[in-house]
């Protein structure tokens, strides 16, 4: 069944009868704006093959979304080249996730009022400019205004692909097709380190937006050539208090959580506590909204019990997922002295393993449902997380890089199930604000995983380091207890893993609250 019957006639008629809505379906009879190509219709969708607007999307959000991580091994470079701290150096990684949470939220209404092609030129538009002005910037500064403006445009691509999937792929092929999203979402972040630990084997960091640029521009060429408009745009004016306080929300909790790491823990929470604040005003501002038909982001999307039950299984499993891959790492080079194209390469074969698994764990998904993969998925993460709370001064490289890969397939088996019964567990005209809110809480929970393995592991190294132990034993331990943090979020993934469905139902039924689900 494609997605163009997702809508009960009592939703019909309730969307017929609201003037800022009235052009949302093309199926009753909109009338396409004169300067937008015709849109694709989801029912040409053919059966078992990938729509073309989803590859292209796919390949341009694979590139956007290699950037997030790829700053980590420059550091040392940066901190030389540009005269910096560590500690400065690392707001490039983090100014990049707080801008990502910042603008997330606003996706949903501008993916609505934009047609697809005018969301692809702006998201590429603003990454190519971001990774050009990054290539040649002369200062920190400069450089990281670029990462900023790449951002912005990561931003944008993320929600933009999840959107137009749900729209064009049929029910019973999306699976497969999120396999193929999951490359994209999960695996390009895993790569980063890897990727620019080679890069900078042959250069300096400027090395590192030189050869993306090339590559971006082609997508974005390739992209435009090809790309055509899916569904009609609703044009609706903005509420800016729900901008502001969704910026200052998302983007403050982000920094606040980020500023535990070597600042002082009373700023950090006081700036955590603002954005929780201002996190409550847009909640408040959006059920207001919601009264009359224009939410910035539409909270109805909590009311579907497998969406929620998905929104908070992946979050816990970003945080694990994002807690090892910078405990990992740091083990590797602080306690075992690798270099850091050492550790970029042993933690390559779990980053493949992923994503070479993605289209198959999709395949399985369609013809199994979720619940075979979520479940022994969800298992294999606490099971491997549990393995790196073990690990010692000497334990061999061959068990780190297997529980390494058993922790990446795990995550492969649980990460493309859980998007596609989260989406599909809603009706269509709400998938906009579900890709975005799936979208800002990846980067919410990305941030508090960060944050909780680094402060608990400071914490334990200087309590060891003041009872006299070695520099390397205090590491360790600091390492050890912030892997149990990450097992102990792992046994709430296998607990949430157990209260999702096989499928996600008929989101036609799902329209109203608690609409049937199974």
């Amino acid at each position: 069944m494609t997605t163009t019957s997702c809508e009960t006639p009592e939703t019909r008629g309730r969307d017929a009868g609201r003037d800022d809505v009235s052009s949302h379906n093309s199926d009753r009879g909109a009338v396409p704006s004169p300067s937008l190509d015709s849109p694709a219709r989801p029912a040409t969708a053919v059966k078992g093959r990938t729509p073309p607007v989803i590859r292209l999307l796919v390949l341009a959000t694979f590139v956007v979304i290699l950037n997030e991580t790829i700053m980590i091994n420059a550091i040392p470079q940066l901190m030389s080249a540009l005269h910096i701290t560590e500690q400065t150096a690392q707001w490039l990684s983090t100014a990049f996730m707080l801008t990502m949470a910042a603008v997330i939220p606003i996706t949903g209404w501008f993916l609505q009022r934009v047609s697809t092609r005018t969301a692809y030129t702006v998201a590429m538009g603003l990454f190519l400019a971001g990774t050009a002005l990054a290539a040649v910037a002369p200062s920190f500064t400069v450089l990281l205004a670029a990462r900023i403006v790449q951002a912005s445009g990561t931003a944008v691509m993320m929600p933009l692909l999840m959107t137009t999937l749900m729209q064009v792929v049929p029910e019973e092929d999306r699976g497969r097709v999120m396999g193929n999203v999951s490359l994209a979402i999960s695996v390009a972040p895993a790569m980063g380190p890897t990727v620019s630990g080679v890069i900078l084997q042959f250069g300096s960091w400027r090395l590192l937006f030189a050869v993306v640029l090339p590559i971006a521009a082609a997508v974005t060429w390739g992209g435009l050539r090809q790309l055509k408009n899916v569904g009609e745009p609703r044009y609706s004016t903005v509420d800016w208090l729900s901008v502001v306080t969704a910026a200052a929300g998302f983007g403050g909790l982000v920094y606040g959580l980020s500023r535990f790491e070597g600042g002082d823990p009373r700023v950090a929470g006081a700036i955590v506590a603002a954005g929780v604040v201002s996190i409550a005003v847009f909640v408040v501002r959006q059920l207001s909204l919601q009264k009359r038909g224009v939410p910035l982001l539409d909270l109805r999307t909590l009311r579907h019990r497998t969406y929620t039950a998905a929104l908070i299984m992946m979050s816990v499993a970003f945080m694990a997922m994002l807690g090892s891959m910078i405990l990992l790492p740091l083990y590797l080079q602080n306690v075992r002295e690798l270099s850091a194209l050492e550790t970029g390469l042993l933690v390559m074969p779990g980053g493949l393993a992923m994503g070479l698994l993605g289209p198959t764990v999709g395949r399985l998904f369609d013809r199994f449902g979720g619940r075979v993969l979520v479940i022994p998925g969800s298992i294999g993460i606490m099971l491997a997380l549990i393995g790196f709370t073990q690990v010692t001064m000497t334990t061999p490289i061959w068990q780190l890089l297997g529980m390494h890969a058993l922790l990446m397939v795990s995550l492969a088996a649980t990460f493309t199930p859980v998007f596609t019964l989260a989406l599909g567990a809603v009706p269509s005209s709400l998938y906009s604000h579900a890709s975005s809110i799936l979208s800002t809480l990846q980067q919410v929970a990305a941030a508090m995983g960060t944050a909780l393995v680094i402060t608990v592991m400071s914490a334990r190294a200087d309590a060891l380091r003041s009872e006299g132990v070695t520099e390397a034993l205090a590491n360790l331990g600091g390492m050890q207890l912030a892997f149990i943090i990450g097992a102990v979020l792992s046994v709430v993934v296998v607990g949430t893993a157990l209260l999702l469905p096989a499928r996600a139902g008929n989101s036609a039924t799902s329209d109203a609250p608690g609409g049937a689900e199974s």
